[in-house]
């Protein structure tokens, strides 16, 4: 893994502030127009409800609504750029689609809009990729979004708090969950630099751990023996003379 991966460029802060921007700009319209755009929101289980799948994660019932999920959106979004920048747009839209039909899915019969199932896949995914990857870096990442965003689990149960889509949460906690383990992040895969780090790695084989008995202990390698034969024809007792004799009248040099 090499730390240049992790660069800061403009688009970090840029996208997460334009797609917040893009929320805020459509509650004004729809406030100053009265356009009355929750119409399409997500409507489970009918056709024309569908189209909340995409338009649902734009849409927000009051200012209220809209503040509570713009600040988490610019966070996570920022994370998600910064340290998964190759998958960036893949989790982003594939996010908003899949927890959406989740949620048309499984969802009660009235309208589910807000970002808030967008904000549970980044928290899930996150949170999941980080363990997963087991790169430092990532593991405090995920720590860290739980310590922030960890009291956001229960409200995938129903009957926390009236009004507010369980089903949409608990679509983007498993839409997140389901892309950790899909999306792969080969940039972030250990580099085994040693012998022992390897799954096939057998310490009886290895040379090093042969000087060690069973209860650690270092012990001498063992003396090879000398077959008889082999040493008395490379070992005699006669001394051997070399005589340098002149040829084409060179002298050798010594």
């Amino acid at each position: 893994m090499s730390e240049s991966h992790f660069k800061f460029t403009p688009s970090v802060i840029l996208i997460p502030f334009l797609l917040v921007l893009t929320l805020w700009i459509l509650f004004w319209v729809d406030i100053r127009f009265h356009l009355n755009l929750d119409q399409f929101g997500i409507y489970p289980r009918n056709f024309y409800g569908l189209i909340g799948v995409v338009c649902s994660p734009f849409l927000h019932g009051n200012l209220e609504h809209l503040y509570n999920n713009s600040i988490p959106l610019l966070i996570l979004l920022a994370a998600l750029r910064y340290f998964y920048r190759d998958i960036f747009f893949k989790i982003l839209v594939n996010g908003i689609l899949l927890s959406g039909f989740i949620t048309w899915v499984i969802g009660r019969d009235s309208i589910h809009i807000g970002a808030s199932s967008l904000i549970y896949v980044l928290v899930s995914f996150i949170f999941f990729k980080g363990i997963m990857t087991k790169y430092y870096r990532l593991v405090a990442l995920s720590l860290l979004v739980v310590l922030i965003y960890g009291s956001m689990v229960w409200y995938i149960f129903p009957n926390i708090e009236e009004g507010i889509s369980w089903e949409g949460h608990l679509a983007g906690l498993i839409t997140g969950f389901i892309f950790a383990l899909i999306y792969k992040t080969p940039e972030y895969k250990k580099i085994n630099k040693y012998d022992w780090e390897h799954p096939d790695y057998n310490p009886s084989e290895d040379k090093f751990m042969q000087r060690f008995d069973e209860n650690g202990n270092f012990v001498n390698p063992p003396i090879i023996e000398v077959d008889p034969e082999i040493d008395t024809y490379f070992n005699s007792s006669h001394s051997v003379n070399y005589e340098f004799k002149e040829k084409n009248g060179l002298k050798p040099e010594l």
